[in-house]
């Protein structure tokens, strides 16, 4: 079985060495040792959020947590940086969104407040978002066992998309998803994914659809409207199937 994942920060992972032992305490310490009951010899890996991984087994166990023996040192690395740009949805399908995307390999989402989003962030409405969406990709990155844990950025409206469009230019691949695109998804990464591209950004409207405004927008920046398939899909499950379509173009799957 793989072994279970724990978070800690960067400065922490900084003086990690082969060899060497880290006592894990707090939150992750409680969990691994009184929700997971690590045992010693177990397996577990620790890792920094930012795709650095330990890999080791558990020494010993400590009153605030386990005590970690540290095996071997790894960096995650990465083709491209993918990001979804999930619109605000009501009835919590963003945040299946947003979870899924992060089981499926997305480095960062992007909360956009699009023209039929019904849902809108707000004032304190919007940090409480921000945070539960954060803390969402967290437990998912967590459950699928990755050493990344996704940045959740700020809110975007459309023009702040078009406005970051233009200025990566041709270093990245704004892919909005829609019905109405001219080419499938599939032809579009075949054509468009070059070694000069390091980031791909995939747009998710709401249950409305991406507005005529927003598509011309969009299209203005640079960004290509594509097509996934015949069937239309759900705010909720579009993200996780572009994902999916580019992990095979990557080989990563």
């Amino acid at each position: 079985m793989t072994n279970a994942v724990y978070y800690i920060s960067p400065p922490e992972f900084d003086i990690l060495e082969e060899g060497s032992t880290f006592d894990l305490t707090g939150d992750e310490g409680h969990h691994a040792k009184n929700v997971k009951r690590a045992e010693v010899g177990e397996g577990i890996d620790l890792a920094d959020g930012a795709g650095r991984r330990a890999t080791g087994s558990v020494l010993g166990i400590l009153d605030a947590g386990v005590r970690v023996s540290i095996d071997l040192l790894s960096q995650q690395s990465q083709q491209v940086t993918i990001y979804l740009v999930q619109a605000l949805a009501k009835g919590d399908r963003d945040i299946q969104a947003i979870e899924m995307a992060t089981e499926l390999g997305a480095h960062g989402i992007v909360p956009w407040s699009a023209d039929r989003s019904i849902v809108r962030w707000k004032m304190e409405r919007a940090a409480k978002a921000h945070a539960k969406w954060q803390n969402t990709v967290r437990a998912a990155a967590k459950q699928s066992r990755r050493a990344v844990i996704p940045h959740v950025f700020e809110q975007h409206s459309s023009a702040d998309l078009a406005e970051l469009a233009r200025e990566l230019g041709e270093t990245a691949l704004f892919l909005v998803l829609h019905e109405q695109g001219e080419h499938r998804l599939t032809q579009e990464l075949s054509a468009r994914l070059t070694d000069t591209v390091e980031e791909i950004y995939f747009l998710v409207g709401p249950e409305g659809g991406v507005s005529p405004r927003e598509l011309d927008l969009l299209k203005s920046a640079g960004s290509r409207v594509v097509l996934l398939g015949d069937e239309v899909l759900r705010s909720s499950t579009a993200g996780a199937a572009a994902i999916s379509t580019l992990n095979v173009a990557l080989g990563r799957w």
